[in-house]
């Protein structure tokens, strides 16, 4: 198809949800409330950890950093999809498309490594209690966060470059609710197999690293765990794990239905409800897991609370 003749595309019109009016009102209340949970929960488990001194651990200070991973990356996407929930025409400039794609790309990203460095947070408690606060020092622990950071906006670089120099001269209508990367090649009038290749051998390096760091940690975990002799010690053990691994299989679940398929299996409604779960729900799923399932959270809740109201008193 001859395109030379097309007006180059300087914004782009997103489909969203839904063109029914009144679903839209509903699903607008319904993100804004999921949105007000996951910024008061998460903001709340980072208050928590900064002002409870008996729970100053690394394996607290790593979930300090998934909270605000879990803000900032729904935040580079709710926001837009509730104005536009609104709206009757669902545009995005150029540059607000590519800014979006960047910021999402890179903070989902960390947050894969990070859960890998939780997991190995964890590998470390279990399998070398003696010498957990030696081996994750301080240091370590900032080394570790901004590694994290590092591979996951490389990463975000690499395709938001790459998007970038693609040539976008007729259709404009991105089939999505925000700017995602193989709906938005799909437009382009250029060659877009280096940005497919880009992003295959990008999901599956991170995934793979990632990955095999989670199964390597927990096989050890698990061959120590079983070693002990005490059930109620295994237990113990064990339950400082399960809210870690629940996340992992929230966020990697939806992570490989996304990415996974074979592009021929791939449906855009499918996508649009998963990728909904993957950055609405799960951040607001996240601090209550944690919140809910972790003892020594909860006791740091009931003590700041109780310390709060005697001192107010």
């Amino acid at each position: 198809m001859q395109r030379r003749n097309y007006t180059l595309v300087t914004e782009f019109m997103l489909t969203g949800l839904t063109d029914i009016p009144e679903l839209q009102i509903f699903l607008f209340v319904m993100f804004i409330a999921v949105y007000a949970i996951t910024l008061v929960g998460n903001l709340g488990v980072i208050a928590l950890i900064r002002l409870c001194p008996q729970i100053h651990t690394p394996m607290y200070f790593f979930l300090s950093h998934l909270s605000f991973l879990d803000i900032c990356y729904s935040s580079s996407v709710t926001p837009k999809l509730l104005t536009d929930l609104l709206k009757e025409k669902k545009l995005i400039s150029s540059a607000g498309c590519f800014t979006q794609l960047y910021f999402y790309a890179g903070f989902a990203t960390t947050e894969c490594y990070l859960l890998a460095v939780m997991a190995y947070d964890r590998y470390v408690a279990i399998c070398s209690p003696l010498l957990y606060l030696v081996i994750m020092s301080l240091r370590k622990r900032i080394y570790l966060i901004a590694v994290s950071y590092a591979a996951g906006f490389t990463n975000a670089l690499i395709h938001t470059v790459a998007a970038s120099r693609l040539s976008f001269c007729g259709l404009n209508t991105i089939d999505h609710f925000y700017c995602e990367g193989p709906p938005l090649f799909a437009l382009s009038c250029s060659d877009v197999s280096l940005n497919e290749l880009l992003m295959f051998v990008c999901v599956a390096f991170n995934w793979v690293s990632t990955m095999l760091t989670i199964i390597v940690s927990y096989t050890c975990i698990l061959i120590t765990i079983l070693k002990i002799s005490s059930s109620k010690s295994r237990q113990k053990a064990f339950s400082t794990c399960t809210s870690h691994l629940i996340v992992i299989i929230i966020f990697f679940g939806g992570f490989c239905i996304m990415y996974g398929r074979p592009s021929s299996r791939q449906t855009h409604n499918l996508d649009k409800v998963v990728s909904l779960f993957y950055i609405v729900v799960t951040p607001m799923l996240n601090p209550m897991i944690y919140s809910l399932r972790n003892t020594e959270v909860r006791n740091a809740f009931n003590k700041f609370l109780g310390r709060s109201v005697f001192q107010h008193m």
